[in-house]
């Protein structure tokens, strides 16, 4: 008999309950939260290019009657069928066209492409620039609509009830992309993907500053979810790549959909959140905050540094396809260099910006994103892109946001982290809507340029980070505080 107690003293449930109540838990949840958002952020960015291209190329084209001076080949479906590893060749000889004879189509093999047969001056691949960027921008401009709103929402109600939202959002959102088959129904799961990303964003970096009060504690905390959003951005294009090249488009929807339930079923129930209820506390105005000229300059470090990384997104994939014949799976697994860096860049930094100061960090890392970023048009192979240092710039950051609100402002942390996430969506919104244009409009090569030396520019405006003023009413206050009369 006391063999069954004791067992059902130490049962799973017993555990899971206590660990509910733990800061550990709390930040398990929202690593995997970010994991998921950033997973299904990128899982797109080989898919979504390739896809939509072969969708258009699938309609069906008007067939002319040939004629003596036209050409002996198809040169457009030539193109095609090197990217799709399968050619399309319509076999028509001189001597059958001079005799009127109706060619019949038949496959040719494949053959080794080379860096003549890349559709260079293909007019519908230049135009897929645009519709890329529109679409993977929707997600950043629906959540950069959502951000003031979910950000005070999260000081009235608490942070459990916008999180599991956000989880139920994006298992919807997941479930549309594997599904849809058309431009329209793609635009509209990746606009509600950042409805749903826009709740569990804001309302896990505020959950990870309530329960995480010590600035060096929290700033680890923090380093270690951001390695959630590193490794989404490290799994998702080489994962979505391979997955559709072999498997097809539905799948690696499917398993984020599934991972998305996992982790929404992990979420406490509010009696466990004794942490995370709305704080008794007035939160400092949205507006006050924005117009803090520190909480600038640490919001516009983070959109500038992204943005870097939002243009690459439609126009790598693309500029890939036209210059080096790339196939499918090599879409993806070209981002995988860059996304390792970040991986290993937010453990690394989350604890060095300690050391030697988190503007120094960003400093550094908005100087080397700049650099780096003027390399990648340089390159002339899937293998030889540059490593970014995004992750230099986030990991310390995102720290900085929440010590100028203890430091400067009211700690309460929802509205601040929706500042933080508004620049972040800035980045990605503009980003992809702005560099597909202009790539299609200056090419490559310059749209990389000129991002990388506006980060450039940007970078010295991090040293007034170095140490910024306390705000006098809680200088008093921590005075009386440390010296009571």
């Amino acid at each position: 008999m006391g063999f069954f107690e004791a067992l059902r003293d130490f049962s799973l449930l017993t555990w899971l309950r206590e660990e509910r109540q733990s800061r550990r838990l709390i930040l398990i949840i929202v690593f995997i939260a970010l994991l998921l958002d950033n997973m299904l952020l990128t899982v797109v960015v080989p898919i979504i290019p390739s896809y939509l291209y072969s969708v258009d190329d699938s309609v069906p084209e008007v067939v002319t009657p040939p004629t003596s001076s036209a050409s002996p080949s198809g040169t457009f479906r030539a193109i095609v069928s090197l990217y799709d590893n399968s050619t399309r060749l319509t076999n028509l000889s001189p001597r059958d066209s001079a005799r009127g004879v109706t060619p019949i189509p038949t496959l040719t093999p494949a053959v080794t492409s080379n860096a003549s047969d890349c559709p260079k001056a293909d007019q519908q691949l230049l135009n897929e620039n645009v519709k890329v960027g529109l679409l993977f921008a929707s997600k950043a401009t629906v959540q950069l609509i959502t951000n003031p709103f979910i950000g005070p929402l999260t000081n009235r109600i608490g942070y459990q009830i916008p999180m599991f939202a956000g989880f139920c959002i994006m298992f919807l959102s997941t479930l549309m992309f594997a599904f849809s088959a058309s431009y329209a129904l793609l635009f509209l799961a990746r606009s509600l993907q950042g409805v749903g990303s826009s709740c569990s964003s804001v309302a896990g970096m505020g959950m990870l500053a309530s329960v995480y009060t010590d600035d060096e504690e929290r700033g680890n905390a923090i380093g270690i979810a951001l390695g959630g959003l590193a490794m989404g951005v490290l799994v998702g294009p080489p994962f979505g790549s391979v997955m559709y090249e072999f498997v097809g488009k539905t799948a690696p929807f499917l398993v984020l959909a599934v991972l998305a339930v996992l982790d929404g079923g992990e979420t406490p129930p509010p009696p466990s959140y004794r942490l995370l209820l709305p704080t008794s506390q007035k939160g400092t105005p949205l507006m006050t905050l924005m117009k803090d000229p520190y909480i600038l300059i640490a919001a516009g470090s983070i959109c500038f540094a992204n943005m870097a990384i939002a243009m690459l997104e439609p126009a790598l994939p693309i500029w890939m396809m036209e210059t080096m014949c790339a196939r499918k799976w090599q879409l993806g697994v070209a981002f995988l260099p860059a996304s390792i860096s970040y991986l290993i860049g937010t453990n690394i930094f989350a604890v060095l910006a300690n050391r030697i100061g988190r503007w120094l960090c960003s400093l550094i890392g908005m100087l080397l994103v700049g650099v780096s970023i003027i390399c990648v048009s340089y390159v002339n192979s899937t293998h030889s892109h540059q490593l970014r240092t995004v992750s230099m710039v986030d990991s310390s950051m995102m720290p900085i946001m929440g010590y100028l609100v203890d430091l400067r402002h009211v700690s309460v942390y929802g509205s601040v982290y929706a500042i933080a996430d508004v620049a972040f969506c800035l980045g990605f919104a503009f980003g992809p809507s702005a560099g597909g244009a202009v790539a299609r409009s200056i090419g490559f090569p310059w749209l990389m340029t000129i991002i990388g030396v506006v980060d450039i520019l940007f970078a010295p405006l991090c040293y007034f980070l170095r140490s910024p003023p306390a705000n006098e009413e809680k200088m008093v206050r921590h005075h009386i505080l440390v010296f009571p009369l």
